[in-house]
């Protein structure tokens, strides 16, 4: 009996150190490769020297005021399309880092209804090691979007992206998550809903990377005109004319095309994100078709395009400490006139630096003895920044409903606290809002309301508290109110008079 009870503490043991000793060791799911040895070499060494050798002869063409939002790339064997393919990479900064890449190309294997983003795995392996997926948000994506969700027969031996990934694991040398999307479809309302869902994401913090080929097994002479006319709709950006071409392409009874271009999907994704920004420029870079290859005919070629979409900076607006200097002069000589009914206050405009005549909005914010005075602001781009400053230093004086207006007795104990802010930025998720470091702005019908950045220090509220409460304390649409509404953020720059 002390013998069956000690063999079975000893067994107790055991089975407790495995499992601690195993704790946190839980191998990561990795989604293996399924095209390395036939698409590009499975070799490392082989695979990292043919791809340097791809980027010779590249040129870059982004603008020091531009940046690339995205890419249009071949994705067939690298002996026929890579050197294409390094066109479109050799756009982006080697030592670029972003938030997300996201990864689109069109299912080869199965037809669905919408897209499917892959949060299966954590990990997509290449000869050249592992890439990471960026799970939660590919999670994110297909529980809360109709459009998405997880296909497993679309990824399992799907090339089109995997043949992405050595290319940028040479090029680049910082890692990025990846957000891998497979979409199954070409009805124009399902892939807007695709574009919708990613227009969060659609900006200089995430790159994009479409997967196409184009024309398919047409002769070699055929794919050079049709390649050429695909090609100039997609750089157009217009997404009717993208249709347009390629219904005229099927219908030119071109013998043996199967198609303008297998990643149409994608392409027209790519155009819808891009249609709201008048800045956005899709270049096209390069061409080639398979029968350009020593290891292709001239029969039944396949062709590749390289594309870039480019989009302009935000605005480094700033000033200078003389800039603020005369704007806190301009409001301080504003007050002092208007309390004490001089004549209005009249700004010389030829000392003036370019930025203080830049459109721009602005608040003005008065405090006395440490306690809020008076606070008034104007969005929008309609009028000079020292005309706004002078403006606005009148109202929050005299027209804050708040409060009595300034009398003469108060101005010395005044101080001026001036708010410029940066261009209004519409945004489409509350992911896309720096709280703490932006104000937000918000209009639903006739309401609207603001928050400075500031009042993020003044708060102990969270994100979602901060919105509620402009919501309804600013906008007076309700708590929920935010919900629904139009959502711009802004930064401030924010500076005051120096206590004498």
């Amino acid at each position: 009996m002390r013998r069956n009870i000690l063999l079975t503490l000893i067994l107790i043991i055991m089975i407790h150190t495995q499992s601690c000793g195993s704790k946190g060791l839980r191998e990561p799911s990795v989604r293996p490769m399924a095209v390395a040895g036939q698409f590009y070499p499975a070799d490392a060494d082989t695979l990292r020297s043919m791809i340097d050798e791809s980027f010779k002869g590249v040129k870059n063409v982004v603008g020091e005021d531009q940046f690339v939002q995205s890419v249009i790339v071949p994705h067939a064997g690298y002996v026929f399309s890579a050197h294409a393919a390094a066109w479109s990479y050799a756009q982006l900064p080697r030592d670029g880092r972003w938030d997300h890449i996201f990864l689109i190309g069109p299912s080869h294997h199965v037809a669905f209804d919408g897209a499917s983003v892959n949060d299966a795995f954590e990990y997509y392996e290449t000869p050249l090691g592992l890439v990471k997926v960026d799970t939660a948000l590919a999670a994110k994506l297909n529980r809360e979007n109709r459009c998405f969700s997880y296909v497993a027969q679309a990824h399992t031996s799907e090339h089109c992206l995997e043949v992405q990934l050595p290319m940028l694991q040479v090029w680049l040398k910082n890692e990025s998550p990846i957000v891998p999307i497979i979409i199954g479809t070409l009805q124009a309302d399902r892939l807007k809903e695709i574009a919708e869902a990613l227009k969060p994401w659609f900006n200089e913090r995430n790159l994009f990377v479409i997967s196409s080929d184009f024309s398919h097994y047409p002769q070699y002479d055929d794919a050079v005109r049709v390649d050429k006319r695909t090609a100039d709709a997609v750089a157009s950006g217009d997404l009717r004319r993208i249709a347009k071409t390629v219904n005229e392409n099927i219908s030119a009874g071109i013998h043996n095309l199967a198609t303008s271009a297998c990643g149409l999907c994608g392409i027209l994704v790519n155009a819808m994100l891009s249609e709201e920004d008048s800045t956005a420029e899709c270049r096209h870079l390069y061409y080639c078709n398979s029968g350009d290859s020593r290891y292709g005919g001239k029969d039944e070629v396949v062709g590749y395009n390289a594309f870039v979409t480019l989009r302009k900076k935000e605005s480094g607006f700033s000033l200078s400490a003389d800039d603020r200097r005369q704007l806190l002069r301009i409001a301080r000589g504003t007050i002092e006139n208007a309390v004490r009914g001089d004549k209005a206050w009249s700004t010389d405009t030829a000392s003036l630096s370019p930025a203080l005549k830049e459109r721009c909005g602005a608040f003005v914010t008065l405090n006395e003895n440490g306690r809020l005075r008076g606070c008034i602001g104007h969005f929008g781009s309609d009028l000079p920044l020292y005309k706004v400053v002078e403006e606005m230093t009148v109202a929050a004086a005299t027209e804050d409903p708040r409060f009595m207006p300034v009398n003469i007795s108060e101005l010395d104990r005044i101080e001026i606290e001036i708010s410029v802010l940066t261009p209004l930025k519409r945004i489409h998720d509350i992911s896309e809002f720096q709280y703490g470091r932006q104000g937000i702005y918000m209009r639903k019908g006739y309401h609207s309301g603001t928050f400075l950045p500031q009042v993020a220090q003044e708060v102990n509220w969270t994100k979602e508290e901060f919105l509620g409460h402009c919501a309804q304390d600013k906008a007076e649409i309700g708590w929920d109110g935010w919900r629904d509404a139009e959502l711009y953020t802004y930064e401030a720059i924010i500076f005051k008079e120096e206590k004498k």
